[in-house]
């Protein structure tokens, strides 16, 4: 059995980290199948995952083939089995949805000819623009019911339940993600029928009167007026049309898993992909979080995981993949625990045009801190190359391959096509081996958290559908995407991880929100928020909570209508908001205890009477303010409704004088380096320090005011991590700390990489040490002290 408990992964009772390299047999010839596992358990992986496409396995209606009877690399079978005799363990992801650069998404030629209705249409009752369907349409449900029930037929009796090595099934893929990037949502005939009853038990019959001023059980009408929404009914269209659709996703998924049970699969977590990340940054990634959070929370049994395309982590994008992290975190059960089902690996260079080269710190920076934040499933996507063959019968469509890519697919991938290595694989392979090294240990650790908490509104992330006509929606979404991330990420964000918070996030819309829970939360906040999600706000503030309040104080509801409970509590009046022009040079002057500091400029402000409020930033000139700080009952906000910079001193003072206390400091300077720290119930810890600048920086920690690694400095290269073991047991050592990296354990021996000229391990153990090469020990009782030369970077210490 695979359970999912406490945030964790247990298999056989214990808890996992999975680091699984996805190799897609169908890309490769069968004879290079043994090739790429020996690659993949050189670099240190455990299991193996891919795509099985229903395009290859049944190009012709009824023509199933699942065991190498047409083409030799479609054996699944003897794919598995051979993983299995590796020792690696394998995630099947069936779809009928794959993606992976596939035609038709991986759905066969065949089902759309037989079934054109299944072909959404969107606005003004165009047809889709990708290749996506209508997922809840019955021909295209009862296809996909006879594809799992073939697919299974491969599955079921290797499944780990029954002794097998197949430890999960991902449903469909990325689902969603078609009708948002191309803006065309599903508004067929069935799904437009089927929204019209999601209304009639949403609503009252005469709220939804009021709502929809038209007949929405006549077909004709409801088809013209929900696909051409007119301006009196187009907010709340968008609006209802985003939550219906989260359900319509889960329903969708909850068939799926039917079908598979229906089949015998039990005793392993069925997948969920979210997507989101683009052009190497995360912004829009929690609209995957949005559309699909109710679908992976609907049951047990579920595992949402991420899709993280960041590029190379720098001081530009290292709070993305940390926000990505605490967001998807903040929308999961109690027991579902951090995974990335696609992590990027590789060079980047995906169209072959010898540029977008990634550093070969990309992947060991990323992994680092996903792994600090909890992550127990790291899938490495692409691991391994392949080819493209050409469809039998061929589609007739300018290449007749499986796939878009041409050729040659995954060209940018660690591991060459030919089997050749990138060059970014030695230093992958190392950081997959270290949290290899450490994974018992790294599986049963949380991070440590401050007082602190992200605040979450799915709702600002539900604009995957606007219709292009429309003024308010385009009003509407435009004012949150502006406030969402961005400015929030870019400046908030960022400031509260260099000044040394580590934190999670909260979904302040539909969750508990207490201050004993979270007694600090920074928020990002729009012109638009929900009147329930403001009354939460307020009472928690009451209550005694301290709110950062980054981008605008809310001042309507989601639907445009005039809604000011925050500001009403605040004691504030919106005076409206100053731009700056080419002319006109917007200013912000601190006062209170934001003083003293340079006057800066900006591009926005939402200005206020402030009231009894303090303010803290004013416009130069008119004296308008900009950003305050205010008492709410027993809590207390400090509100910066303008774009500021990045300064992580005001942050900090902002957060400390609401109750929240960075717990891991250094003494360094400011920007480039990220800290975090993870730790069990034991006391046993890592601390985790990133170097994101490619010049070596100098600094000693602190962790709870307190000096960590003896008060020693570290010296960290640039475009470097370590993970710095702090009362770690080890058996019959425990290392009390150590300015070196654990990379190997044996019995009687434990290796580190040492990155510092002056490396230092404390030791604590009854045991004896013979003489060794490249250090010097002292001993005083139990604690032994190792002493690495300089130049030493690898380092073998053993015992008797």
């Amino acid at each position: 059995m695979i359970d999912l408990r406490h945030r964790r992964i247990f298999i056989a009772g214990r808890p996992r980290i999975l680091l699984c390299g996805e190799i897609h047999y169908f890309r490769l010839p069968r004879t290079a199948w043994q090739d790429r596992l020996d690659q993949l358990k050189r670099a240190g992986c455990d299991t193996v995952a891919s795509y099985i496409p229903w395009l290859c396995h049944e190009p012709v209606e009824g023509r199933i083939d699942l065991s190498g009877w047409t083409r030799p690399e479609l054996d699944l079978m003897a794919y598995i089995d051979l993983c299995r005799d590796n020792g690696l363990y394998f995630i099947a992801r069936p779809g009928p949805f794959v993606m992976a650069e596939m035609k038709n998404e991986g759905l066969p030629y065949w089902l759309y000819d037989k079934h054109p209705e299944i072909v959404p249409v969107g606005w003004d009752g165009q047809p889709a623009t990708t290749r996506t369907v209508d997922v809840l349409a019955p021909h295209f449900l009862a296809a996909v019911r006879d594809w799992y029930a073939a697919v299974m037929v491969a599955l079921v009796p290797r499944l780990r339940s029954r002794g097998g090595n197949v430890i999960a099934l991902q449903l469909d893929n990325e689902v969603g993600m078609l009708s948002w990037c191309s803006n065309v949502p599903e508004l067929t005939e069935h799904t437009l029928a089927d929204f019209a009853a999601w209304l009639a038990r949403r609503y009252a019959p005469e709220t939804l009167r009021g709502r929809y001023p038209f007949d929405l059980d006549d077909p004709a009408t409801r088809a013209a007026a929900l696909r051409s929404p007119g301006e009196a009914y187009a907010a709340q269209f968008m609006r209802d049309l985003g939550h219906y659709q989260r359900g319509r996703y889960a329903r969708y998924l909850a068939t799926l898993r039917a079908y598979a049970e229906a089949e015998g699969v039990k005793g392993i977590p069925f997948l969920v992909n979210v997507h989101g990340t683009g052009g190497g940054r995360g912004f829009t990634y929690p609209i995957g979080i949005s559309q699909l959070y109710e679908a992976y929370t609907q049951a047990p049994g579920y595992l949402p995981g991420t899709d993280l395309y960041l590029g190379n982590l720098t001081p530009d994008n290292f709070q993305d993949l940390y926000l990505c992290n605490a967001l998807q975190e903040a929308s999961q059960t109690r027991d579902q625990p951090l995974c990335s089902l696609e992590f990027e690996c590789g060079d980047g260079d995906y169209g072959q045009m010898q540029g977008n080269r990634y550093d070969p710190s990309a992947v060991d920076l990323k992994t680092r801190m996903c792994i600090a934040q909890g992550n127990r499933l790291l899938n490495y996507y692409l691991f391994a190359g392949g080819t493209n063959y050409r469809l039998d019968p061929p589609p007739g469509d300018g290449d007749d391959r499986i796939a878009i890519t041409g050729e040659r697919h995954g060209v940018a991938a660690p591991v060459k096509a030919d089997g050749s290595l990138s060059y970014t694989y030695p230093r992958m392979a190392r950081i997959i081996r270290t949290m290899a090294t450490l994974a018992d240990k790294l599986a049963d650790m949380d991070e440590e958290r401050d007082g602190l908490a992200y605040g979450f509104i799915p709702d600002y992330f539900m604009t995957e559908a606007q219709y292009p006509k429309s003024a308010i929606m385009r009003e509407i979404a435009a004012n949150v995407q502006a406030n969402r991330a961005y400015g929030a990420w870019e400046s908030l964000a960022r400031g509260m991880l260099l000044a040394g918070y580590r934190f999670g996030a909260v979904d302040v819309q539909n969750r508990p929100l207490d201050p004993v829970t979270v007694p600090v939360l920074a928020l990002p906040s729009a012109r638009y928020m929900d009147g329930a999600v403001q009354g939460k706000l307020v009472a928690w503030l009451e209550a005694g909570g301290g709110l950062l309040l980054y981008g605008e104080v809310p001042l309507y509801d989601m639907e445009g209508r005039p809604c000011a409970v925050l500001a009403g509590a605040l004691g504030v009046e919106a005076l409206g908001t100053r731009h700056s022009s080419e002319r006109h040079y917007l200013s912000l002057c601190a006062e209170g205890w934001a003083a003293p500091r340079p006057e800066v400029r900006t591009h926005f402000a939402q200005v206020f009477a402030p009231g009894a409020a303090e303010p803290l930033l004013r416009l130069y000139g008119g004296g308008e303010v900009a950003a305050f700080e205010a008492q709410v009952g027993l809590g207390r906000a400090v509100v910066i409704a303008t774009a500021y910079p990045c300064d992580v001193g005001l942050f900090q003072t902002a957060l400390e004088r609401l109750g929240a206390t960075a717990g891991l400091r250094h003494d360094g300077p400011p920007g480039g380096v990220f800290m975090t720290s993870m730790a069990n119930a034991a006391g046993e810890a890592f601390v985790h320090v990133l170097n994101l600048d490619g010049h070596e920086q100098g600094f000693r920690l602190f962790r709870d005011g307190r000096r960590l690694l003896g008060g020693r400095e570290l010296r960290l290269p640039g475009r470097e991590g370590l993970m710095l073991p702090v009362n770690l047991d080890l058996g019959e050592v425990r290392i009390r700390y150590a300015t070196a990296e654990v990379v190997g354990w044996e019995d009687k021996a434990i290796e580190f990489r040492c990155l510092q000229p002056d490396a230092v391990i404390l030791l604590e153990t009854t045991r004896e040490f013979p003489l060794g090469e490249g250090y010097t020990l002292h001993r005083r009782g139990r604690s032994v002290r190792v002493q690495v030369w300089a130049g030493v970077e690898r380092l073998r210490v053993e015992w008797l």
